[in-house]
């Protein structure tokens, strides 16, 4: 036997013998981390993956098949006028308004057709981040300091990240700007207003299914909470008719399709997420048996799914042993947390960046965990810098970026927010 080639195989079986050994079974805050693993990966699953992530699979998947490539360079792509092409990723993210796993399909659609490497984390980082219903929950909840600090930053941030990486990375850019120079012009298959008309109606049912409940029981945030399921069961109507007419789906299909959500819909009025699963698993059916570009579109959203949720799902795991759900303790004590963003110096604010970067985040429970942290002493710059980093990464979503994008470009994204939030903390705490 040849040791020199054994001793790797050696160590790794040595090694998990010894976590196994000594795994701390019966202690109770580990016992109790493995719990939170699993209370935050069940919370994920029932709120996210099909509200979320499905609606997200399907639009990512549509780029990817009725978006001419033609069309993603003009706007995002490596040689796109950097005005345009930055402007028109930031407000596709704040559109979207969605958290930082959610965006990952639609960020892999875009870049897989050509989007340069800056625009594309333009978006990646803009999506979550500049949410517009988070930032004015922000300033109601922190303060309007905290709250106009945050809406600037990350609307800069969006903007200079993606810059900084284009710069980082300008070579292969320059590369792919010359490949796509090459590249002849396809032709469209249906007109632009049609492929509008059919994503706007896709992004709509993304956006009301998830629209949040806000703290205050008027006004308009909340009349389109009361009516955002009406809403998207209009935008699911309007999708079938574009399913028929659009797509040549055969009429009768989509009506059989569709017909258990409607029937489920009557039968459970107060529940939608079951007419929702019945919808989603209905137009899963129709759009796989279909030979045409819907049965592409299924493919290529299936796709999508098979690479991404599996990462999704285990980082979420990792992250809820680490540091739980909002309210309960991980392997990490929380009160080491408090302890550690006091104040305003480096230190501070730099472990605040990273927790944020690596905690994840639900779309708005930034702002209760914040508000619980300040009320334990955390300073109003480390505060400012977990709102820059924290909604925009999370373990599950740096573990789907490098399935996209490698590890390298990874790593650079992710120190870049880290240290911009890192920076910024410090001199919005110096300045207040």
């Amino acid at each position: 036997m040849e040791w020199k080639k054994e001793w790797k195989p050696l160590l790794v079986i040595v090694g998990i013998f010894l976590v196994a050994f000594y795994l701390p079974v019966g202690r109770p805050r580990f016992d109790n981390a493995v719990l939170e693993a699993f209370h935050l990966v069940k919370w994920y699953a029932q709120e996210h993956v099909l509200l979320c992530l499905v609606p997200a699979f399907f639009i990512a998947g549509a780029i990817g098949v009725f978006v001419s490539q033609a069309s993603v360079m003009k706007y995002l792509g490596a040689r796109a006028n950097k005005v345009l092409a930055y402007g028109v990723a930031s407000v596709s993210g704040t559109i979207l308004a969605v958290c930082s796993c959610t965006v990952l399909p639609l960020f892999a659609g875009i870049y897989r057709m050509g989007a340069g490497l800056g625009p594309a984390t333009a978006f990646l980082y803009s999506g979550p981040a500049i949410n517009v219903l988070a930032i004015v929950l922000t300033a109601r909840v922190l303060g309007p300091g905290l709250g106009f600090a945050r809406a600037v930053g990350a609307i800069l941030f969006s903007v200079i990240i993606g810059l900084l990486m284009h710069l980082i990375f300008r070579k292969e850019e320059i590369d792919k700007a010359n490949a796509q120079m090459m590249m002849p012009e396809p032709e469209e298959g249906r007109p632009l207003w049609q492929t509008a008309v059919y994503f706007a109606t896709m992004v709509a049912i993304l956006v009301f299914a998830n629209w949040g409940k806000p703290a205050e029981v008027s006004g308009l945030w909340y009349a389109m909470y009361s009516a955002k399921w009406i809403v998207t069961g209009l935008a699911a109507i309007a999708l079938a008719i574009e399913l028929i007419v659009w797509f040549r789906l055969l009429w009768w299909k989509v009506v059989l399709a569709s017909l258990p959500a409607a029937i489920l819909v009557l039968l459970f009025p107060h529940e939608p997420m079951i007419p929702f699963a019945a919808a989603v698993i209905g137009l899963s059916t129709i759009t796989s048996i279909d030979t045409g570009e819907s049965g592409e579109w299924f493919s290529t959203s299936w796709g999508f799914a098979k690479q991404i949720l599996p990462l999704l799902l285990f980082g979420v795991l990792v992250a809820g042993a680490l540091l739980g759900r909002v309210g309960h303790e991980g392997l990490i004590p929380s009160t080491w947390v408090s302890a550690l963003v006091g104040g305003n110096s480096l230190w501070s604010n730099l472990f605040a960046s990273v927790v944020g970067a690596f905690m994840y985040f639900a779309t708005l429970t930034e702002v209760p965990i914040l508000q619980g942290l300040i009320g334990n002493g955390m300073g109003q710059g480390p505060a400012l810098a977990l709102l820059l980093a924290g909604p925009a990464l999370s373990l599950p979503n740096m573990l789907v970026i490098r399935s996209i994008m490698g590890t390298k470009k990874t790593v650079v994204f992710v120190s870049l927010v880290i240290f911009m939030a890192t920076i910024t903390g410090m001199l919005y705490g110096a300045i207040v």
